[in-house]
Parts: C-alpha cells; structure tokens; sequence
C-alpha cells in the first residue's frame, strides 16, 4: 500500500553501506528498489548511489517542476562512461548553450509534418513482416519487433536498408543494453575513464559496429548526394540543417544525432510494441475491441498517417503498454544554485531522481496498476491521472524528441499486423532488464493466430 503525505513531506530513507551507500540494494533490483523507496519512505526521499547524495520524489508535480526546471535551476546527470560512449554528445546529453543549438538543429527533422511523411515506410515495413509470417508458426516477438522496427529506424534515418546488416547491429545493441545496465548498477559507474574492464572493452566493440554502421550510411548518403539523387531522410535533414549562424552540424555531431534518433525509433519503440502484443495477449477483452476499431475503421485496408488520429482504442493500447513498461525508466538532475522542488531549497549538487516505472505504478494515480487497463485512457473515462503521473518519454524542455515519431510508428503497427494476426503468448509476462530501455529479460514465444 502507497503512504499517502502530504506534498512535499519529507521523510527519512534508508541506511546505506559506508561509500557504498545504497547501491547494494539498488543494484539487486533497481526498479523494485524505487518502488520500496516510494512504499516504505514517501514521497521524497533521501537515499545514496554510491557517495552520490540523491532525493526520490515521487508526486506528479514534482516531477513536473523537476522535467520543467532542467536547463535552469536544474542540470543533467552525468550518468557514466558507458552511456557517453553510445551517445557521445548528442542532444539528450548535452548541455547550455549547445544544446539549445543542437535541439534547434535536430528538432526540424521530427515534427508531425516529417513524421507524417515516414508513416508509409512503417506501414510498408509491417505489411512485409506480416506477408511472412504463417498462420500457426512459433515466434519471438521481441526478435521480431527489433527486426521491424530496426529496418523502419535505418530507412527513415538513413533512406537506406538494413537487408543484411541487422545482426551484426542488433547484437552491438544488445551488447550496449548490457553493459549500461551493468555500469549504472555497479561499482564501474564511478571509476575514472581511463580505467579498463572487461565490460568497458565489450562497450568500445560494440560501439565500434554502430560507428562503422553509421559512417557507411552517411558516405553512401553523401554518394547519392553528389549523383544528385535527393533523399528524404532524417540523415538528409541533419546534413543540411543550419544554426542560426549558418554553421552546419559536424561529422561528429551528425553521428551523435544518429544514433539518439536510431534509439528513439528503434529500441524505444521495439520494446514497446513487444510488451504491447504480451498485454493484449493475457487481455482478450482488449484484444477483441482492437479488431474491432481495426475492422471499423480500416476495412481491411492498410493504414495511413491519417488513421492514426482516428483509431483511438490502438492509440490507448499503445499508451498503457507505456505506462506499465515505460522504456526509459529513470530520469536525473542535478540541483544547481536557487534549486527548490515543492517551495523545498534542495541543495546545489544533489541529484533529484524521478522514476516512470514508479510513478505508473502508484496506485494513488492509477488504481489496480498492475492491470492492463487501456480503458483508463478513454476520453470519457471518470478518473483521469494528474498532470506528470504519466511521463514515459520525461517532460520540459528536454522531453523526447522522438517522441511522436514513437508513438505513430507504435500504432501503425500495431493496426497493420493486429489486422493479419493474434500473437498468442500466453497471460504470463515476462521479466524485465533495466538497461538504456526496459527490455524482456528473457525471449517472449507466441504462436501466430490469423485474427
């Protein structure tokens, strides 16, 4: 049972190790380590990763003042090499001015109107998938989805196919997953750099694929370019944006850019499909009123861009898929000079921590939380979560920019193969791995059903 305080109440938090403080707790089960910390201390507390002196809050408008006060009274948390090496600095890890810049520079390339312009290659993508799929085979829907939904990522970013090429990046991916889960959880989160480990060397190779992936797409970019073929592509964007000053986005910088935005269409939205189709799996009620707004409202068509507005039941599945699995399922900050949460001085150098997965599933803002419930999310509905309950993709100024490209591609999807089939795996769900996104800890079967 969730302690119901007053806002801002501050309780104490738990004991921790001398240096270790409570990293050893966190470190078994982080996510149920927060969830503890909620239960058992309230709604902002105190805690330790490592020597790192933190608070948890867990009210929505804190949270809210937290995601709108980064980039003032608040900065990002550095959290680790490992997380630096995948992301370099890109838009989501950078700070001050240069992120102002490089947000300006990337956030042309996903606004609905270029979303909408990729909504045809995520149909075509899922309808090739569902052309070879057979009623009655065994699948892996996380393999699967990872498959769709990279091969969408590498055509939309880079106007190119992963024919080819997925395993070598899907096993470089998996890789980085691991070894950010296992930094943040451990004791490498806080040794220098220039330390070497055996998880820091897996971490180097497999960034080293994505890089050599990513350098081949941009020189086959920049060939295409110089026949003078056009491509309308994210890359194609991110080469010719221009800051206010006339200067471009370097070699570097486009990397960077490209592989937050391949995340962001890609893993984000591969594990959110996946938990998606395990939900409606073990909730046929919900199951049955997705083919029933599919069959209404498309007849058997392929969607377009434009049905995503008009297929709300496929858009609530999505959105409570999000909200038991959030992808990202922790958000950072640092208190700066003049920091307060709640009219609470929080001193400069703390670092403020917010979790989706814990805020979801409080049961104070989303009774029965446990439940996949995509009727919560009705327009009608006579209990509506407050503001900053739900914040799968964070918030403020630094919200995901990919975020509305996720969510359409998650819909799409959905509506193209939901049509064809039933991915039947079963009511038992799997476990979960907190690495960079929530992934299935372990495979998820299911056998194909026609629908």
């Amino acid at each position: 049972m969730t302690a119901t305080l007053p806002p801002g109440t501050r309780t104490g938090g738990p004991r921790g190790w001398p240096l270790l403080g409570n990293l050893p707790a966190f470190a078994r089960d982080p996510l149920a380590f927060f969830e503890s910390l909620r239960d058992d201390y309230g709604d902002w507390v105190p805690w330790s990763l490592g020597p790192r002196r933190g608070i948890l809050l867990s009210r929505p408008e804190h949270t809210g003042e937290l995601l709108g006060a980064v980039e003032s009274t608040f900065k990002p948390m550095e959290l680790g090499w490992a997380l630096h090496q995948l992301l370099g600095n890109g838009v989501v890890v950078s700070t001050g001015d240069d992120w102002r810049r490089k947000r300006a520079l990337v956030q042309p390339a996903v606004r609905p109107r270029q979303v909408a312009s990729y909504a045809a290659t995520m149909v075509e993508c899922a309808d090739a998938l569902a052309g070879s799929w057979r009623e009655g085979a065994r699948i892996d829907v996380h393999q699967e989805m990872a498959r769709l939904t990279q091969r969408i990522a590498v055509r939309t970013l880079f106007g190119s196919d992963a024919a080819g090429r997925e395993a070598p990046i899907s096993a470089a991916m998996a890789t980085a997953q691991r070894e950010l889960g296992a930094e943040f959880r451990g004791l490498t989160l806080f040794l220098p750099s220039w330390v070497r480990t055996p998880g820091r060397r897996r971490m180097r190779e497999a960034v080293a694929v994505l890089d050599e992936e990513i350098e081949y797409v941009i020189r086959e970019h920049e060939a295409a370019s110089s026949a003078g073929a056009e491509r309308d592509d994210l890359l194609g964007r991110l080469l010719a944006a221009r800051d206010e000053h006339g200067g471009p986005l370097s070699r570097k910088e486009v990397r960077d850019e490209s592989i937050t935005l391949y995340i962001g269409g890609h893993e984000t939205t591969s594990t959110t499909l996946t938990w998606a189709w395990q939900l409606l799996s073990g909730a046929p009620e919900a199951r049955a009123r997705l083919t029933q707004e599919l069959d209404r409202v498309l007849g058997g068509r392929l969607p377009t861009h434009e049905d995503y507005a008009r297929l709300p039941w496929t858009r609530q599945v999505v959105k409570e898929a999000l909200r038991i699995y959030p992808p990202v399922w922790l958000i950072s900050a640092v208190a700066a000079q003049g920091a307060s949460i709640g009219g609470r001085a929080v001193p400069a150098g703390t670092a403020v921590w917010t979790s989706p997965w814990s805020m979801h599933r409080d049961e104070r803002w989303f009774p029965d939380p446990e439940a996949f419930r995509p009727e919560r999310w009705d327009a009608d509905a006579p209990r509506r979560a407050p503001d900053h309950a739900w914040f799968p993709f964070g918030g403020g100024p630094r919200a995901c920019l990919g975020a509305r490209f996720a969510l359409v591609e998650a819909v799409l999807v959905l509506a193209v193969l939901g049509q064809r089939f039933h991915l039947d795996s079963g009511t038992e769900r799997a476990g979960v791995f907190p690495g960079l996104t929530l992934q299935p800890r372990t495979p998820v079967p299911a056998t194909l059903v026609a629908a």
